[in-house]
């Protein structure tokens, strides 16, 4: 007959056997200078698991099942009379886990755990830690230290098994216990769980506290872990990226008190911290101080240093920087030229962003997709698209497909150019290929539409945003609903009001504005007041426009009395705009009145 394997592991326990979770001094094992007297119980056990193959366990120890005890199990597992093999203990370990009327104890699982580490069986000792762990919950570490350090005499050479209890704790997020479990390892054997404090360490910086792991560090530092700098440049990036550039530098100075020298990856990474600040000055002064200790700088260091100077549109010193990166004979990456590139184009000079684009051809630099993208929206924006549609090409003979940017990009070139034909073309493009239009470009179609004085075409497009999911904001609804005012349809406006906000949008002052001027254009002036009155208890204040247009539409088809009248009701303080639009009003109604 087989080995009997458990119907149900040590983890499946009924909350009617987790009674033994508690602590206890009951049990003092024999001091190795004892000799240990042969127990007629555990001749028996081990008779019996190693017949087990010819009777089952159950029926072997029916009649000693009910009066053994968790002692005899620690006997057992530390002394192994018959020395039986680890998995033979460990199947029988698990065979009594499984038995109604026995219950092991906490001491019970420590003998068990150090047993199967001391006989290379980590995962399964980790699993029962584990166990342990999630019976115990957080706060438990004194406890379960305490009960390892009870039941380790026997098994000196377990020291490892604090390192797999700290990476459980850690791997269950008991931060704290993990902490704790390293204090007590130290305080008590004066050995460090090396391996337990990596996984802690790493855990901490996955995590996002990067200053706990630093407090961490250096208590292990100062208890003899020894200093990596790779650990100072883990932990200096990840409070670099929080903004705590302060708490970086603090660190990056311990690399030099720890008897280490920082790396290019310690300069760059504190540099692009303080670049990402705004406070280029502390990186050129790290600059230097890598030249000093003859650390040469790399490509990733010119890169960030030139990207700041680009973001403050220094794009002189930005210049110097590269020719002095060029001249150590760094090639520049695309990272470098591209940042380059944008900074011209973010301040007009496409020529210049062109210059550097075909120089970093020639130095064999091979443009990607962000560059041709930064390229084509830069050429876009001064409405060279020509230009822009000649290096789309390009991009296509190097086997770079375009993408959504690269299309949105076009598109909205096109739509401001006034070529929205073209635009629609792009559109069909990007169906063929599968390309989504995203709201920019939806945006942008509606905006050139709406120029074009195709209002209803702007209306359709507005229409496929919202079945493709895509949100138009409250500039978009108000240039349709301008467009069907200019056009004289204010119903059609208004009913754009209604479907703006019951997409939860809250009009400004800029919308009811248009929708105020298309009433009074057509002479709708108690609409328009019933408008304003809308806006007043929404609490959206009018502003100087939104006067001017009533005062004009008064003018136009109103009277002097009208004008007093809105005036005094709301407290209008006239502008140079509401005076000339007031004086043309009432010289064209005086010219009407002096002809009859």
């Amino acid at each position: 007959m087989a080995f009997i394997k458990l119907s149900r592991s040590h983890r499946s326990l009924s909350s009617s056997q987790l009674g033994f979770f508690h602590y206890s001094t009951w049990y003092s094992p024999p001091s190795p200078s004892q000799p240990f007297r042969e127990d007629p119980i555990l001749t028996t056990i081990s008779q019996a698991i190693t017949n087990t193959q010819s009777k089952p366990l159950n029926i072997s120890l029916k009649k000693l099942l009910p009066s053994l005890t968790a002692i005899h199990v620690i006997n057992l597992i530390n002394h192994n009379p018959y020395s039986l093999s680890p998995h033979s203990l460990l199947a029988f370990f698990d065979f009594l886990s499984s038995h109604p009327t026995f219950r092991h104890t906490v001491q019970s699982y420590c003998a068990m755990i150090h047993f199967l580490v001391e006989h290379k069986m980590v995962p399964q000792a980790r699993s029962m830690l584990a166990y342990l762990v999630s019976r115990k919950g957080k706060d438990s570490a004194s406890s379960i230290v305490a009960s390892l350090l009870e039941t380790r005499v026997t098994h000196q050479s377990n020291n490892a098994v604090f390192d797999v209890l700290m990476e459980v704790y850690t791997d269950s997020g008991f931060i704290p216990d993990a902490i704790q479990c390293f204090r007590l390892v130290r305080k008590n054997i004066c050995r460090i769980p090396y391996e337990g404090c990596r996984c802690l360490l790493d855990k901490m910086m996955k995590i996002r506290l990067p200053m706990v792991a630093w407090r961490f560090y250096l208590e292990i530092l100062d208890c003899g872990y020894p200093p990596n700098v790779y650990n100072f440049n883990i932990l200096m990036h990840r409070l670099c990226k929080e903004g705590s550039i302060m708490e970086a530098q603090m660190i990056f100075d311990e690399i030099g008190k720890r008897g280490l020298h920082p790396s290019v990856v310690s300069f760059n990474t504190l540099i692009n911290g303080y670049c990402k600040q705004g406070i280029l000055e502390e990186g050129f002064r790290l600059k230097g101080e890598m030249e000093e200790k003859r650390i040469s700088p790399d490509v990733f260091t010119y890169s960030v240093l030139i990207n700041g100077l680009c973001r403050e549109s220094r794009l002189d010193d930005a210049n110097k920087l590269f020719d002095e990166m060029c001249q150590t004979g760094l090639l520049p990456n695309n990272v470098t030229t591209t940042t380059l590139i944008d900074g011209r184009c973010k301040n007009g000079r496409i020529d210049l962003a062109m210059e550097i684009y075909h120089l970093m051809l020639k130095k064999g630099v091979r443009p990607d997709l962000i560059m041709y993208n930064t390229l084509i929206n830069g050429l876009c924006k001064v409405g060279d698209l020509k230009e822009a549609r000649k290096l789309v090409s390009e991009m296509s003979e190097t086997g770079i497909k375009a993408d959504k940017i690269t299309y949105t990009t076009l598109i909205d070139g096109c739509c401001r150019e006034g070529d929205v034909e073209s635009a629609f073309e792009l559109r069909k493009q990007m169906a063929k290929e599968g390309i989504e239009l995203d709201d920019v470009a939806f945006t942008a179609l509606i905006s050139g539409l709406c120029r074009d004085g195709r209002v209803d075409s702007a209306e359709i497009i507005l229409r496929d945003m919202l079945k493709a999911g895509l949100k138009p904001d409250d500039a978009t609804y108000t240039m349709v609903m301008d467009g069907f005012c200019k056009k004289g349809d204010v119903k059609m406006g208004f009913k754009l009001l209604k479907e703006m906000q019951g997409d939860g949008h809250v009009p400004s002052v800029i919308t009811y504005n248009v929708l105020m001027n298309g009433l009074c254009k057509q002479g709708q002036l108690k609409n328009a007041k019933m408008l304003l009155d809308a806006m007043l208890n929404l609490g959206v204040a009018p502003d100087d426009i939104t006067y001017n247009i009533l005062l004009e539409g008064q003018c136009k088809h109103g009277n002097a009395e009208d004008i007093d009248k809105l005036r005094s009701e709301k407290g209008l303080v006239a502008d140079y705009a509401s005076y000339t639009s007031l004086v043309s009003g009432l010289s064209k109604s005086s010219r009407k009145h002096q002809k009859r």
